[in-house]
């Protein structure tokens, strides 16, 4: 019996301003096709979707979502996902992509009211909000649009403005929504508990330490924290850290020239071969493989592209 077929996952990165750190994506030309591309893909900052017109769906690795004209999509960096119109249609979409960290430097930090909310929030959104229930968020997003696009006097400031007020919303709608479902409920008062090894992770994923020190941070036997750390994550703790690794190796590889040897030991491989082997299963192809393929795709500007799927077509016609 035949091994069942890897799913690819893509890397995207988005060149944000340094002092604005926000890109607006619009205009006819961004149509998502009815055709499932079996490819999921990933970007290095947090997007934001509005649909226009049209059905279709969202999946969330192995989660699909339906979307409609009007809804507003959330997704946190690093979370990998894909889109697909209803058969026959063609949704219209336009995108902001934002670094809300750097948007929002020193109003969220580890001092502020609700920084845990916040924290959890912007590294697990996988949100679809419809335009009926949510019209306050959907006018938000459409003014952040307007003044994206308009660039009248002072737009900077104002789309801060809107984008804060945007957050503040999101954070409410997101605790209320981990207070309601029993589910999310308890799975966040684990989060609370393992919170100390994420961030552990996401700071020093580029050195090598035994899963019992996240344990320890826990204060959690090793057997209690991996059997925990699964149940939130749906991964053990070292697939966790090497999906980790794996993500800011695609990061290096799309952005440097950096060798894959040097690469692989930026984040934390202690071996080519074990990283050669960790990035062709999570990815789909060997580093070097990976990194000529995007160097085709960085080559032609994303405003050329019509759509998700022309996007891939184009790429494939390069090879």
């Amino acid at each position: 019996m035949s091994k069942p077929k890897k799913t690819v996952i893509e890397y995207r990165n988005y060149e944000l301003p340094i002092n604005f750190p926000v890109l607006v994506l619009t205009g006819d030309r961004w149509y998502i096709s009815d055709v499932k591309s079996g490819k999921l893909h990933f970007h290095n900052c947090l997007e934001i979707g509005i649909c226009h017109k049209e059905t279709g769906v969202i999946e969330f690795g192995d989660n699909p979502v339906g979307f409609k004209a009007g809804d507003v999509t959330f997704i946190s960096r690093n979370v990998p996902h894909t889109s697909y119109s209803t058969k026959g249609e063609a949704s219209l979409w336009s995108y902001i992509f934002l670094n809300p960290d750097e948007l929002f430097k020193g109003i969220f930090g580890p001092a502020s009211p609700y920084s845990d909310i916040y924290s959890d929030m912007v590294q697990n959104l996988q949100m679809v909000l419809g335009k009926a229930e949510y019209r306050d968020i959907y006018e938000l997003v459409t003014q952040i649009l307007n003044e994206l696009i308009n660039k009248e006097m002072n737009y900077q400031i104002s789309v801060k403005g809107l984008m804060l007020s945007l957050f503040m919303r999101l954070m409410r709608i997101y605790a209320q929504k981990k207070q309601q479902d029993v589910t999310l409920r308890e799975a966040h008062e684990n989060d609370i508990v393992i919170m100390p090894a994420l961030e552990y992770i996401r700071e020093n994923y580029m050195l090598n330490f035994p899963i019992e020190d996240l344990a320890n941070m826990c204060h959690l036997s090793q057997t209690h924290f991996r059997r925990v750390f699964h149940e939130i994550m749906q991964t053990s703790p070292l697939d966790y850290l090497n999906t980790t690794r794996i993500l800011q190796a695609c990061i290096l590889l799309r952005t440097t020239e950096e060798s894959i040897l040097s690469v692989s030991e930026q984040v934390g491989f202690r071996s080519v071969s074990s990283f050669n082997r960790h990035f062709s299963d999570k990815m789909g192809a060997q580093p070097g493989e990976w990194r000529r393929k995007m160097v085709k795709m960085d080559n032609t500007s994303i405003m050329k592209y019509t759509g998700w799927t022309q996007a891939e077509k184009l790429t494939e016609s390069k090879k």
